[in-house]
């Protein structure tokens, strides 16, 4: 079963769906319009890019490339968790936190799964390597985004509680200990939601691109209850890993609360 092309004309006629739905938004006032075009804009532009990027790097499979490409995607997706965050960490830590956490967890278990699982010859085929770690890193960013923000946000507006407990004799880890648990729960629902809908409620989209390409319905199902896993684990270890390292910088040696490692709240 061969793939049908799309045209230009078959996509312009998809975008005069998001034309207007920015038309609502300008009748209603709602005042999304200039971004969802410009998102509109931007998601197509970038996708277009990445197309060829894609193509040079099949025609050319070498591991430095490989690696190359995962290293500026971990490094725009720490970017994006960052920015994300209504009140981030103050310096590199606002965007360290996020990469490192992003590069634990979610580059480790695309590297395990191509590895162990998939098993493609080279194990670095990009074909296999790039879609895999692009959609473990974006649901792990969005994971790690609202985790972090739940803690800071948390942090700060309970921070009399916070600081009651330390003179009570807590040490940070016990003082913080509720905000941190339900910052981790926080950035795990997300991927909890998807594995639930899925095949239910939704049709996943790795599933569905490949039953739209060809592959048998079945081993397109196999392959999305693969990467769901694999992208719970990232998620999971990720809002861990950075939700802990954020917490443990917003106090200093001497365990105090220290607010002023954040960054002021954006409007």
């Amino acid at each position: 079963m061969s793939v049908l092309a799309l045209s230009p004309f078959d996509l312009a006629i998809a975008a005069t769906l998001v034309l207007a739905l920015a038309a609502l938004s300008l009748r209603l006032q709602l005042g999304v319009e200039r971004q969802l075009l410009f998102s509109a804009a931007r998601s197509t532009l970038q996708l277009l890019l990445i197309g060829v990027v894609l193509k040079v790097l099949f025609e050319n499979a070498q591991l430095l490339w490989v690696a190359l490409m995962a290293g500026v995607m971990i490094m725009l997706a720490g970017r994006e968790v960052m920015v994300r965050q209504k009140r981030r960490l103050v310096g590199g830590w606002g965007f360290g936190v996020g990469t490192l956490s992003i590069f634990v967890s979610s580059f480790a278990i695309t590297v395990l799964a191509l590895l162990v699982v998939i098993g493609s010859d080279p194990w670095y085929a990009p074909q296999y390597a790039i879609p895999l770690l692009g959609m473990i890193l974006g649901n792990t960013m969005n994971g790690i985004a609202l985790g972090l923000d739940r803690l800071t946000q948390d942090a700060a507006q309970k921070r009399q509680i916070i600081e009651t407990r330390l003179a009570l004799g807590q040490n940070w880890k016990q003082a913080i200990s509720d905000c941190r648990r339900e910052a981790i729960r926080v950035g795990m629902i997300p991927i909890i939601n998807a594995m639930s809908a899925a095949g239910v409620i939704s049709l996943p989209g790795m599933m569905t691109g490949q039953i739209l390409a060809g592959t048998p319905p079945v081993e397109a199902v196999k392959y999305q209850i693969l990467v769901m896993f694999l992208i719970a684990g990232g998620t999971g270890f990720g809002t861990v890993v950075a939700v802990s390292l954020a917490a443990r910088r917003l106090f200093d040696e001497r365990q105090r609360l220290r607010l002023d490692r954040l960054a002021l709240p954006r409007n």
